[in-house]
């Protein structure tokens, strides 16, 4: 694909939206509602809702029962990991002690980088890998 030479692209406002499909609903649903306090914006049918954190949507797409054998979590997924950005690196610390303690498994636990970066992984119940990341630059941004 060429790029266009002399057009500027159009502006974005960022990325905001992410859809996943998951194997049960009922499951990723309290997940994402329960363990991040997240809230339902739109739910068209059971098989599908739509939940925001405030700045974001986060789309759950049920996956057909004739279907699942199809999707293999941990196995050659294509998404390497979804993030949410966080405040503070302190706020990276209480998101691993709550997730813990919620019993959520934990991937990695908050890990300082070289870019001043702060970051510890979870995963939901499909096995996808979420990230809370303190970014110096990203978590500073006010969201409009």
């Amino acid at each position: 694909m060429a790029m266009p030479s002399e057009t500027p692209c159009p502006p974005l406002q960022g990325l905001r939206h992410l859809a996943l499909r998951v194997t049960d609903m009922a499951a990723s649903r309290a997940f994402y509602e329960g363990l991040f306090g997240m809230k339902v914006v739109w739910e068209p049918d059971p098989k599908n809702v739509y939940l925001s954190s405030g700045a974001d949507n986060l789309a759950l797409h049920q996956i057909e029962p004739a279907d699942q054998a199809d999707f293999r979590p941990g196995r050659g997924q294509l998404l390497d990991h979804l993030g949410f950005i966080v405040s503070s690196p302190a706020d990276v610390e209480q998101w691993h002690d709550y997730l813990r303690q919620a019993g959520a498994p934990i991937l990695k636990p908050p890990t300082r980088h070289r870019d001043g970066s702060v970051s510890c992984y979870v995963a939901d119940p499909d096995g996808n890998s979420i990230q809370f990341l303190y970014e110096p630059t990203l978590s500073r941004q006010q969201l409009h």
